[in-house]
């Protein structure tokens, strides 16, 4: 069963919506984020921009959806081609979606396009020390730890240590 799909720029609404219900639950996982970042036309704006950057091959922004409903994203940022072919993924979940499977599935999902129809050779893909539910997602989907990477991310205003993970496409050329 597909969890995921791409975004399209009718998802602001309900996006605005998700991430407003969300936002105390995902806080800790985020950059600092204005009152603006939470309305459907900032939604819009970004959906526009993830649209026109996947049209240039650079990201594939899909959505989680569950039951018809978007309860999440997924996206692999940062395309690069060449020798490289790499990419990392990110995914959030508004939280009465978490603990059914849906973030290891579309995980799953994302990476069989991204060794698929996308021919890439590696996944990399970043946690917080303490995000234990999103490492786990990780193992499940046999992505390994490589290391740890210091001051990474600028998390919730302060700059944070990230676990970086990788999985590569065994069956790549």
């Amino acid at each position: 069963m597909t969890v995921t799909r791409l975004i399209s720029c009718g998802d602001a609404a309900e996006l605005a919506s998700l991430l407003t219900a969300n936002r105390t639950f995902l806080a800790p996982w985020e950059p600092l984020r204005s009152d603006r970042y939470f309305t459907e036309d900032t939604q819009l704006a970004g959906i526009t921009d993830a649209l026109q950057r996947h049209a240039e091959g650079l990201i594939l922004p899909h959505v989680i959806v569950d039951g018809g409903r978007i309860v999440g994203r997924i996206t692999l940022n940062g395309i690069v081609r060449g020798p490289f072919l790499s990419c990392s993924v990110g995914y959030w979940l508004g939280q009465a979606a978490t603990g059914r499977g849906l973030a290891t599935a579309a995980l799953r999902e994302i990476v069989g396009i991204a060794f698929g129809p996308l021919g890439l050779h590696r996944v990399q893909a970043e946690t917080l020390l303490h995000n234990i539910a999103s490492q786990r997602v990780l193992e499940r989907n046999g992505f390994a730890r490589i290391g740890m990477a210091p001051a990474y991310l600028r998390i919730q205003g302060r700059w944070q240590d990230h676990i970086l993970f990788q999985l590569v496409n065994k069956g790549a050329s």
